[in-house]
Parts: C-alpha cells; structure tokens; sequence
C-alpha cells in the first residue's frame, strides 16, 4: 500500500472540468481536511478518499477537488456556491452560514450521505459533522448537478451561477462525482 500524501505538492493532478492553473488543493485545507478525517474517523467509513471544496477561489476556477490518499491522485471541478455567500453575485464567497433559509454555503466537514433521484436528477445527501454546518440536513444541502455550472457560463459572464447553499456540480462531471465521492467519504468546505 502507498503512503498517503503529506503534503500538496505530492498530489499528482488529473484534470476535471479544470483549465489546469491551481491543480492542488491548497496545503492549508489539506492539512484541515486531513486532521477532520482523523477527528471524525469513528464516522468516515471511507477514509481513501477525501473531497476538498477551496471557496478562497472564484467560481470560473475548479475549486473542488477528490484527493485518492491510496495514491496521491487529484482531480478537480467546478463547484457552485450558494447565492447567500455570495449576494452580488461576484463569484466570491464573502460568508458562511449554517441558517435555514440563509442560502449559503456553509464551512466544514460533512459525511457524504444517500443517494437519492430530487428535482435536478441523481444527487447525494450530506450530513454536517461541525457546529457551523450542523443544519446541513435540514436546509437540504446536498451534492446534485446544475445547468448553471458550465464553461460556456464562464465564457458568457466570467463566473458559473450559484446554488441555494449545495454543492452543485457540471452535468459533464456529476457522474463522475457521485461515482467517487460515495457514502462513507468525507468532504470538507472551507477557504484557504
């Protein structure tokens, strides 16, 4: 079995929705998301892979990234936020919140749930393990695919468009997404 990586330059990036530029994770999440996986290990199942949302990075930039810690692989995507992170709409998470009805992203580490077929198709519950995304199942945020998570978007208006606080991905990349990030994984949202 290999070693895990220790550090981000050790990741080896394969591309996703992604243009290439920033293909790590940023070493300070790294570390976050991997101390979450030892905190939360009597939950984490899956503890081969780890997803990383980066909402330090603009929308137009794959910010979410699937870290195979067997191996060292990374791949990364492009991930909404949610609108009331974001009011302007300027592609910049500006908060994080954990209220009902605030439609915002929310920081920290979540255990990927369910799967289940919702209005925007085959998506996957998730479960807040923190204080600041404890409400995660009862505002509905989940892992689903979006018509406003695309590279034409960025092209148009140089930002994709935002959720209601899920992590909404491209309908190119769901499937891969979904396939990868399992119940049982870990994913951990914060910024640099």
């Amino acid at each position: 079995m290999l070693a895990a990586p220790s550090s981000a330059e050790q990741i080896i990036f394969v591309p996703g929705t992604g243009n290439g530029g920033g293909a790590s994770p940023s070493p300070l999440l790294l570390a976050r998301a991997k101390a979450a996986l030892d905190f939360h290990s009597g939950r984490v199942r899956n503890r081969d892979l780890l997803a990383i949302a980066d909402f330090s990075k603009h929308s137009r930039d794959p910010r979410f990234y699937l870290v195979d810690l067997r191996n060292g692989h990374s791949s990364n995507f492009l991930v909404a936020h949610g609108k009331g992170s974001d009011p302007g709409h300027s592609g910049w998470v500006q908060s994080f919140s954990n209220s009902v009805g605030s439609e915002a992203t929310s920081s920290g580490s979540y255990l990927v749930g369910e799967t289940y077929f919702g209005q925007y198709g085959e998506s996957r519950r998730l479960i807040g393990l923190d204080a600041q995304n404890d409400q995660a199942e009862a505002r509905a945020i989940v892992i689903h695919p979006a018509w406003y998570v695309n590279r034409q978007l960025i092209a148009e208006q140089g930002k994709i468009g935002r959720s209601q606080g899920c992590f909404a991905f491209a309908q190119e990349d769901i499937g891969q997404i979904l396939h990868r990030v399992a119940p049982g994984c870990l994913l951990y949202a914060d910024k640099a």
